[in-house]
């Protein structure tokens, strides 16, 4: 059971990526048709993705559901990104006469 919803995890969120967004009833007709899926358990592997922040789930209508991938975009922190200009000077002046 276990290993089953760890690939069905992986499956929906490789499926959920390669699109723009599409509704829960889309994606669960892409995902029964290679294996029989039980609704319950899709249904508990998106909650848990949504939980995790990888995607995000809104209400359409009182049946359908919109998915799509969340994105995290990374800011420079100019904390990390002077530590990093510090070791690589540090770095480089620890071979003595490589001028």
């Amino acid at each position: 059971m276990v290993k089953m919803s760890v690939l069905l995890k992986n499956q929906l969120l490789e499926k959920i990526q390669e699109s723009k967004g599409l509704t829960d009833k889309e994606l669960f007709k892409i995902l029964s048709k290679n294996n029989p899926i039980l609704e319950n358990e899709f249904n508990k592997v998106l909650l848990d993705l949504e939980i995790k922040g990888l995607i995000s789930v809104a209400w359409i209508t009182k049946d359908t559901k919109r998915i799509e991938s969340v994105t995290i975009e990374k800011d420079d922190d100019a904390y990390e990104k002077q530590i990093k200009e510090t070791e690589d000077k540090d770095y480089e002046a620890s071979f003595p006469n490589s001028d």
